[in-house]
């Protein structure tokens, strides 16, 4: 397994395109199989788990031609059966239930893998399909879905915010008769850009960006094209890069209305923060200071960079305390944390960082995703060399990380494992 070998102690200066999101372009993608005529998606990422749903809607039978940055995809589908060796790779491939269940009135849906970052159930994702009258059951791994006669709007609750569960629900309600309200609908800016696509192949939604989403369902879907979201999880991983190597980076394509809660605490630890139209520049001022956040759904602090922000406490001046309330098992960085010599106490949902002046450099190795780069950051930070191993997690989530940031001053390399 491949590692990165990092010099630390370089600030980082310079520009940065921020690429496509990849957790807009997975339900994008699996949008896909929804329209009869074509889908062309611009801006996606090329990531493991990008190319990972590309392959999945190949299997099903979708034409899928990737030129660069663009997907074409076109036939529709010709297979229902989403296999467990292409679905445990990912747990964004759930996300073809809805689409396939819609569109053709059968599905069978390998139970998903990905990060083992806690509970991510997908009752209510089955909960959402039985709304809108499908029959559903697990048996063997696998959930087999029929509505043989077409789904029929319905009202969805959620008893817990979800965001791939309101995104299957959304794919699912566009194709159902009659209208369907789904009520404590996930916010995120991802939910937004799905439905701003969907509308553009015909789709009747209103109300997303809310937490009440009501969908008038239509005929058929036809061709549109659309551009993913820029990724607002990567670019706040490069303005916390950025503020705790007293760096100064401009990222271009960045939204400040998809980040606000980020760059409110990262105002508080010393940062400068400008924004203009499509761009945000963080400026970092010396050591940060420590503050205190609380994960929790968008709009508020992004779960998924609960553990760069954790990684920048480490060396801010001060304590601070972190309180996960999206995941269970998000702390797996923190064992990497303390082999570089931060002082990290967990309790349960809340970890308290005692800041210190420098870690120490170290061997460490990725669990998940977001730790990995949590990891590649903390490294950054720390005069001397640390190795990160098991980096294969970051190919899931940050196109051209290694380019990006060596375009920016950073001294690392790539070691073939």
């Amino acid at each position: 397994m491949d590692s990165l070998e990092i010099k630390g102690g370089p600030a980082l200066r310079g520009d940065i395109a921020i690429s496509g999101a990849k957790n807009a372009a997975l339900p994008l993608l699996a949008a896909g199989l929804m329209a009869t005529n074509r889908l062309v998606l611009n801006n996606v990422p090329r990531l493991a788990d990008t190319l990972s749903m590309e392959g999945l809607l190949g299997h099903l039978g979708v034409d899928v031609v990737r030129d660069g940055e663009q997907v074409t995809m076109s036939g529709g589908a010709t297979d229902f059966d989403a296999p467990y060796d292409l679905v445990s790779k990912m747990r964004a491939s759930v996300l073809v239930l809805g689409p396939l269940l819609a569109r053709y009135g059968e599905a069978r849906v390998s139970l998903p893998g990905g990060c083992a970052i806690g509970t991510r159930p997908v009752d209510l994702h089955i909960r959402a399909m039985q709304a809108l009258g499908a029959v559903v059951e697990l048996a063997d791994g696998y959930i087999q879905a029929r509505a043989r006669n077409g789904l029929q709007g319905g009202r969805i609750m959620f008893p817990m915010v979800s965001v791939g569960g309101t995104e299957n629900a959304l794919m699912a309600a566009v194709l159902a008769r009659g209208e369907t309200e789904i009520v404590n609908a996930a916010r995120e800016p991802e939910i937004t850009d799905l439905a701003n696509c969907l509308n553009a192949m015909g789709a009747k939604i209103e109300g997303h960006g809310t937490d009440t989403i009501r969908v008038q369902g239509v005929d058929e879907l036809h061709a549109a094209n659309h551009e993913v979201v820029a990724d607002r999880i990567e670019a706040g991983t490069f303005a916390i890069a950025a503020a705790m190597t007293d760096g100064d980076l401009t990222l271009h394509g960045a939204q400040e209305r998809h980040l606000d809660a980020l760059l409110a605490v990262l105002r508080d630890t010393g940062a400068t923060i400008d924004c203009a139209a499509g761009t945000i520049r963080v400026k970092g001022n010396g050591r940060p200071q420590a503050a205190d956040i609380t994960t929790d759904p968008f709009p508020g602090f992004p779960t998924d960079l609960q553990a760069q922000f954790m990684a920048m406490m480490c060396i801010a001046d001060g304590s601070s305390q972190i309180s996960e309330t999206i995941f269970e098992n998000r702390f797996m960085h923190v064992p990497e944390l303390l082999r570089m010599g931060a002082d990290i106490r967990v309790n349960g949902g809340t970890a308290m960082v005692r800041g210190r002046k420098s870690l120490t450099p170290a061997p460490v190795m990725a669990t998940d995703l977001r730790a990995s780069v949590s990891l590649v950051l903390a490294a950054l930070a720390t005069p001397g060399i640390s190795t990160v191993s098991r980096i294969y997690h970051l190919e899931r989530g940050y196109s051209d990380l290694e380019t990006k940031l060596g375009n920016c001053g950073a001294q690392l390399r790539r070691v073939k494992g």
